[in-house]
């Protein structure tokens, strides 16, 4: 049998929530599973949700191994329905498959590095299925350990537009590790891309990558920027992670002025131009504002990798995956602000810093120490 710490989250009815490492006894695998020695694994967005979310880590009680903290309401009973379960954290990773199960693609990647999603990676060993492993070849661990998410989400914001028919996309996070690399590809499949930032720094960065359509939110003609990148590029299929306040209702707005301004005749209706945004994350958890100001020709949806990969098919997964897997140093290149150990990131000043989600500033976990 294989043991290892693991880290837990709970959080109970009266809103106190425990991060706490644990000795773990982990199963042998079956079938198609692997047993992974972890590696490495990057603290995304993602994980935040069920690790941190809303509570007061600046008045926590931290003790080795283990943090508790106050979950304030309303966020308290909006999680209701994890309240006293004990969930592991970590939806990434890389490292070795140290044991398998008897299927033949599991025993194929028998001391193989690998990324995997495990949905426990941040934990000395994590059961895998063999079928969501990429192996590494000669890249680390740490090269891999974010392989799968932002990769094969930026990829698949791209591989969705195409199948909509889309000749451009607007993303409201150009600056970030995933808006980097989204510019990245889309500078290599000939997609037009235009990129919300809130820094002029941010905006001078991905200038530097090559991306020509850069609008700041924070300048006075945010809104003029806005209509003339997308005039010129026909953006009308968006991707926003913020979710939270009015940025998609400004990209709703300026997408339905550059139609109406293309329009012959008038129409109390607005345009029939169809105006699409996905919002694929929860970075403010405030309600998303949207006003009657374009039209109905609109659609908001929420966008999942999952979902997408099962709808996408076995075929283009596997294209994608070779994708990323070949320009794993290039195009999908992460990089990190620092690295800590599984203890390390049960301290005040880990979590007060990793958890403002900053841009450019992720933290990579180290599992082994």
């Amino acid at each position: 049998m294989t043991t290892g710490k693991q880290l837990f989250t709970t959080l109970t009815s009266d809103g106190t929530l425990t991060l706490e490492l644990e000795d773990v006894t982990f199963p042998e695998p079956t079938g198609n599973q692997v047993l992974v020695r972890m590696e490495a694994a990057p603290i995304n967005p993602s994980d935040l949700a069920i690790l941190t979310g809303a509570a007061d880590f600046e008045n926590a009680e931290y003790s080795p191994g283990r943090v508790v903290a106050k979950m304030p309401e309303p966020f308290n009973s909006g999680s209701k329905a994890r309240h006293g379960q004990k969930l592991p954290a970590g939806n990434e990773g890389a490292g070795t498959v140290v044991a398998t199960g008897d299927s033949d693609m599991a025993k194929a990647l028998m001391g193989q590095r690998v990324a995997c999603v495990p949905g426990n990676a941040f934990s000395q060993y994590a059961i895998a299925d063999a079928a969501m492993c990429l192996p590494l070849g000669d890249h680390s661990s740490e090269t891999g350990a974010s392989s799968f998410v932002n990769p094969m989400t930026a990829l698949g914001f791209v591989e969705n537009a195409k199948m909509d028919g889309q000749k451009a996309i607007l993303h409201t996070v150009g600056a970030s590790n995933l808006g980097q690399m989204l510019n990245r590809i889309c500078l290599e499949d000939g997609m037009d891309l235009v990129n919300i930032v809130r820094k002029d720094d941010q905006a001078e960065l991905l200038k530097s990558q090559g991306a020509k359509h850069v609008v700041n939110s924070s300048d006075d003609d945010f809104m003029d920027q806005l209509r003339s990148a997308i005039d010129e590029t026909d953006a009308f299929y968006g991707f926003d992670p913020i979710g939270g306040g009015q940025m998609v209702d400004s990209c709703f707005k300026a997408m339905e002025q550059v139609a109406v301004s293309k329009m012959t005749e008038y129409s109390r209706y607005g345009s029939n131009q169809a105006k699409r945004m996905f919002i694929y994350g929860r970075l403010d958890f405030g309600p998303t504002v949207l006003t009657p100001a374009y039209g109905f020709g609109w659609t908001l949806s929420g966008w999942l990798l999952t979902p997408f990969l099962q709808n996408a098919g076995m075929e283009t997964v596997m294209r994608m995956r070779k994708r990323v897997l070949d320009n794993l140093t290039t195009t999908f290149a992460s990089s990190y602000k620092t690295k800590v150990d599984l203890e390390g990131m049960l301290t005040k000043d880990a979590i007060l810093d990793y958890r403002q989600m900053k841009t450019g500033e992720k933290y990579l976990v180290t599992p082994q120490g």
